[in-house]
């Protein structure tokens, strides 16, 4: 089989010493790294081996985005107005988008969504839990060439698109665990919309489906004050303590923001191994709070597993996890004033290797270590925020760069990224999808 040497003049491994190598590659064969060394040393060991990459290059980890809607908003980019409050944005806007997407209007989202974050360096996409058509979807990421995982709209209120009873939901979630049992990169996950629009039946339902299937659960829980207010009226408890009490938490669970926790529900989250997804530009898009009450420095310190998501595109907008990280650093250095607390590198592994460890998947991915999946990103150095070049890499991609930067990518091997374009839908395919897209924007908005 053909060998690929993917070289650059910096390659940052995210391994357990957080080497940063000089001159060197990653040797590629198949869908595994075989080897990361040094680039003379590597041709000399693969004289036949594929040369990509460049001299000047930075080549990371494949990037994960621990949580995004891949439907939805993307058909309605940027257009929920920024002066109204995260009620009215979700549910005066987004929800009824959703509630008029045909299993067309999924494909397209997701394609253009899953665009944008490979071409920003995502490798790995962790679907947010409000897709309508999970089959539309999977084939948009299987066309893609992303890894990711799927899941399938997931609440039993009595009034709202794709509601369902708890038998219904539960089977809906079944189906797309069917549906990806044997595709190599997309992982079937238990997703309910969460907050307070879940029975306790199904939330625990559901968290015991994916136990019995060895996969995990994601939903949203307290983004906003609103949740804890909700929980208090329903059950005279705080949003994670009741789903302590009801057995629904553990290392299967990853919670989605959870920006409004006090102290003992942070206790509930250490004590069960519950995993953390975190989307900054969300809550200050959306004025939630994160400044005020944000409390994930105080989990990071206690060992809470954590991943950063880009949220959707009324939420955040940008899919980019550069830009992402570095703002969550500059959040957590400046509300203790303490620029010890979180550095670029800590940044970088809540895209890479730690949020690997919050989707459970750091035995496959999130470093550049030799038996790994092949999943990586070459940064391009040639604009102007690489000059000149710094001799920290990785300070300089979070503080000064963006996933605009992002040149090359490789997902398992396959290059899906060349030159900032997409490898997989080209062409005219594309730009029909995106004359197609714009098309549907007029109506989904419905304004």
């Amino acid at each position: 089989m053909t060998i690929i040497l993917v070289r650059g003049q910096h390659v940052i491994t995210m391994n357990a010493q957080r080497e940063v190598l000089t001159d060197a590659a990653v040797a590629i064969e198949n869908d595994r790294i075989i080897a990361i060394d040094n680039f003379e040393k590597l041709c000399v060991s693969h004289p036949d081996a594929v040369i990509e990459g460049n001299p000047r290059a930075v080549i990371t980890p494949g990037m994960i985005n621990g949580h995004q809607h891949l439907t939805g908003d993307r058909l309605i980019r940027s257009m929920i107005p920024d002066t109204i409050d995260s009620q009215e944005a979700i549910f005066g806007w987004a929800v009824p988008t959703h509630s008029k997407h045909t299993e067309r209007d999924d494909y397209l989202s997701a394609v253009l969504a899953l665009n944008e974050a490979l071409c920003h360096g995502i490798t790995t996409t962790v679907e947010a839990g409000t897709v309508g058509h999970p089959a539309s979807v999977l084939k948009a990421q299987l066309a893609m060439g992303t890894r990711g995982t799927l899941g399938s709209w997931g609440w039993d209120v009595e009034d709202g698109p794709f509601a369902g009873t708890v038998s219904e939901v539960l089977d809906r979630q079944r189906e797309v665990m069917r549906l990806t049992k044997d595709t190599a990169l997309i992982d079937g996950w238990v997703t309910l919309v969460g907050h307070d629009l879940m029975s306790d039946e199904l939330v625990t339902s559901a968290s015991q489906l994916a136990r019995d299937n060895n996969t995990r659960i994601t939903f949203h829980i307290s983004p906003s004050s609103g949740d804890t207010t909700s929980y208090l009226a329903r059950t005279g408890k705080h949003p994670v303590r009741h789903l302590y009490d009801l057995g629904v938490l553990g290392s299967h669970v990853l919670l989605a923001h959870a920006v409004h926790l006090n102290d003992d529900e942070i206790d509930c989250v250490v004590e069960t191994d519950t995993a953390v997804a975190v989307c900054p530009w969300a809550y200050l898009r959306l004025a939630q709070g994160i400044t005020a009450a944000g409390r994930h420095d105080d989990m990071l310190k206690r060992g809470v597993r954590m991943s950063l998501g880009c949220d959707s595109e009324n939420a955040g907008d940008a899919v980019d996890p550069i830009r992402n990280a570095a703002l969550f650093a500059g959040l957590i250095r400046d509300r203790h004033m303490d620029p010890t607390i979180m550095s670029a590198v800590d940044a970088l592994a809540l895209h890479t290797i730690d949020a690997a460890r919050a989707i459970g998947m750091s035995d496959r991915i999130g470093s550049l270590e030799v038996g790994k999946q092949a999943d990586l990103v070459v940064f391009g150095t040639d604009g102007p925020e690489w000059l000149t070049r710094s001799t920290e890499p990785i300070l300089q991609l979070i503080w000064a760069s963006s996933g605009s930067a992002v040149d090359d990518v490789y997902v398992a091997g396959k290059a899906v990224v060349r030159a900032k374009k997409s490898t997989q839908i080209t062409g005219s395919t594309f730009t029909d999808i995106v004359a197609e897209a714009q098309e549907r924007m007029t109506f989904l908005a419905g304004r």
